[in-house]
This record gives structure tokens, C-alpha cells and sequence, in this order.
């Protein structure tokens, strides 16, 4: 459903493998060789510079690579960290991404784009807010909020009584990036985000442990087939 709603919006699908090579998963994401991601205990390394990709960014290099801007991908697949399995975390995970670099492509397109989601996605009126936030490869960088599906905004555990959820990161991709990639960061500018449609569910669906959605209880999970065939998105 959410890769449909970014194709309504003019995003095609891309996808990539998922063993990479540091230079893809860190160094042209412009990571700095001493962050903590790099590191053996959050990452699952293979042997020599190979690992299991820690989220589906790298697809965003080599789609850079292959095509010339104009540029719009909507990235879903599966991500590897050495997170623990508990409530809220597991150590292979679902993330989406997108990309789009096009010329004069500015902060409101980003803004808007990813607002349009949010409204389609949840609700028409769902209220929708920016946060600065930081990332090796955006500048800016904001995370997104949507209103809490749970409490409607008033507050409540699940929110931590702020009314708000995170549900994506994102922000104007990195001059250093695109450069990376062989693309003219004077030229060429764009946006990119990431975000979890595990997360999103849970927030959507009011599940509170994300193990469940793990655990195969056909008794679960029919629920969600049959209101995805019923859903006119």
C-alpha cells in the first residue's frame, strides 16, 4: 500500500541485493569512517568490507549510478542489524526508502511529498509535523511526525504523552552524495527518507508488540489480508 500510494505520485520501484560492501551501505552515504555503525556489534558483518545491509539505502547509490536525473524510486526491502528482539525491535526488519533528484527539486517538494503520504496513508486531516534531526546523508535533515493514532494528540504511553509518532527520517540529500554518485550537486539537488512500514502498522493498527507481527498466527495476520481487500488505496 505505501509503494502504491509513492507510484500514484510519480515513483517508480527500485530494488538491490542485500549483501554490500562498505562503500555502498557507509562511505558514498557520506558515513565518516569512526561511526558507530561501522562497528562489529551493530552490524552483521561477512568478511572482508561485505555485510548484510543495514538498511536499503545502498540501492540509492546504485540507482544514482545506473540512471542520470530526473530520478524518483521507491525503495522497499529488508534490513540486518544487531538490534535486540524485544517489543519494539528485531534484528531483520522491513524499510522503505525513496529518492528524488531532479534540477530545482526544493524543501517544499520534499515537505509536500512526504505530507501527501501521511494524508493518504492514515487520514485526510491527519495533522503532520517536521523535527530537525541529523544524518550523514541529508542536509537538512528532519524526522516526521504524524498525530497519535492511538490517542488522537492527547497524550498517552505509547506517544510518551507528546500526541505525536515518528513514523520516517528524511531530508535534501547530501551534496557529498550526489557528488559520490557522479551526479553535479550544482546542478542537481533532491530529497530522500526511510522509514519502517512495521512501525507504521503499529501505529495504523494499534499493535502493541512488534514480535507479532513476526510470529506467523495466521489468526493475526488474516485480519490484515482481509482489510487490505477491502481498502480502496
Amino acid at each position: 500500500e505505501i509503494c502504491e500510494i509513492f507510484h500514484e505520485l510519480g515513483f517508480t520501484r527500485a530494488v538491490g541485493p542485500h549483501i554490500e560492501t562498505e562503500r555502498y551501505n557507509f562511505y558514498a552515504l557520506n558515513f565518516p569512517k569512526d561511526h558507530p555503525a561501522l562497528d562489529a556489534q551493530d552490524s552483521f558483518f561477512l568478511g572482508g568490507d561485505l555485510l548484510l545491509r543495514t538498511h536499503t539505502s545502498p540501492v540509492q547509490i546504485r540507482t544514482l549510478e545506473r540512471y542520470p536525473p530526473p530520478v524518483r524510486v521507491v525503495i522497499p526491502g529488508l534490513a540486518y542489524r544487531r538490534d535486540p528482539f524485544d517489543a519494539s525491535h528485531s534484528p531483520v526488519f522491513e524499510q522503505i526508502e525513496g529518492l528524488a533528484v531532479d534540477e530545482g527539486i526544493s524543501f517544499v517538494d520534499f515537505k509536500a511529498t512526504l505530507a501527501t503520504f501521511a494524508r493518504r496513508f492514515f487520514a485526510a486531516d491527519t495533522p503532520v509535523r517536521f523535527r530537525p534531526s541529523f544524518f550523514p546523508f541529508t542536509e537538512p535533515s528532519a524526522e516526521m511526525d504524524v498525530q497519535c493514532q492511538i490517542c488522537g494528540g492527547t497524550g498517552c504511553p505509547t506517544c510518551k504523552q507528546t500526541g505525536w509518532m515518528e513514523i520516517l527520517g528524511s531530508g535534501m540529500v547530501h551534496p557529498a552524495v550526489l557528488e559520490n554518485c557522479g551526479v553535479d550537486s550544482e546542478r542537481y539537488t533532491g530529497f530522500a527518507w526511510g522509514m519502517g512500514p512495521d512501525r507504521i502498522a503499529m501505529t495504523r493498527h494499534r499493535i502493541p508488540d512488534i514480535r507479532l507481527l513476526f510470529d506467523s498466527d495466521v489468526r493475526f495476520l488474516a485480519q490484515f489480508a482481509a482489510a487490505g481487500k477491502g481498502s480502496a488505496r
